[in-house]
């Protein structure tokens, strides 16, 4: 199996840039990703599973990853471009657009992940992602991209359905794996939220996504999954760790993916 895309999402729930490299921080992320998020003067995270508005912010990222332009679905005339060091005009901005005030976090090295234990990129297989458009004809691949929103996607001439549930083991286990020169550490199956049945630029849900996705699931399990890790089978793609040692190397899209 060989990394095949790479996806990084520089602010948290907005959208994601495909690279071909990227290089893991101190803190153990890939570099830029998730490193920015929104949040209310409250402190609470403004994501999908707080705001369908989320759907219909689009973002696009100057290429060293310095610069920002946002915009509203469907309305280009609301596009503005705005410098990450000038956080001001940018906060107004999303104020605006969500219709409450916001401002915008910042964390460099360890970004803003779900899970604190398992802060590393998350891991799919284009065959997985492939199998759930079988299971939903309205979603193409590039929407399950999108709903799921992995970072890294694997493939292959071994490539099958839900390959990677090789990436984790029995609970209270890592299960150490190598892409190229990085080493990681496959923590669980991720367990999903609202916002995967939800088509990623309009917000509509598709009626019934997680009862057909669990049952769809639990029917697909292959026989190398460790059952006892799903509790229930709303959980896709696999979360990860990087330990402090890879600090500083780079993932290549094309590099081979070892278990062991």
């Amino acid at each position: 199996m060989q990394l095949q895309r790479i996806t990084i999402f520089p602010i948290k729930t907005l959208d994601g840039v495909e690279v071909r490299e990227a290089r893991v921080t101190a803190g153990g992320i890939l570099e830029h990703d998730r490193i920015y998020a929104i949040a209310d003067r409250e402190g609470k995270v403004v994501n999908g599973k707080r705001t369908p508005r989320v759907h219909a912010l689009r973002s696009e990222f100057s290429a060293d990853f310095r610069e920002v332009a946002l915009w509203e679905e469907g309305v280009p005339s609301t596009r503005a471009q705005f410098a990450f060091t000038e956080a001001d005009p940018l906060q107004r901005w999303l104020s605006a657009f969500f219709g409450f005030e916001v401002e915008l976090w910042s964390e460099p090295q360890s970004g803003f992940p779900d899970d604190r234990a398992a802060f590393g990129p998350t891991v799919v297989s284009e065959a997985s992602l492939r199998e759930v458009t079988n299971w939903f004809p309205d979603v193409t691949l590039e929407s399950a991209r999108r709903r799921f929103r992995a970072n890294l996607e694997i493939g292959g001439d071994e490539a099958v359905p839900f390959w990677e549930d090789r990436l984790y083991g029995q609970p209270e286990t890592l299960t150490p794996f190598r892409i190229g020169s990085v080493s990681f550490f496959g923590h669980n199956p991720c367990q999903r939220c609202a916002v995967p049945p939800r088509d990623q630029s309009t917000g509509e849900a598709i009626t019934g996504f997680q009862k057909t996705f669990m049952e769809r699931r639990k029917a697909t399990l292959p026989p190398w999954a460790t059952v006892s890790r799903f509790n229930h089978y709303y959980r896709f793609a696999v979360n990860t760790s990087v330990p402090p040692s890879e600090a500083g190397k780079t993932l290549r899209v094309g590099e081979e993916l070892r278990l062991g």
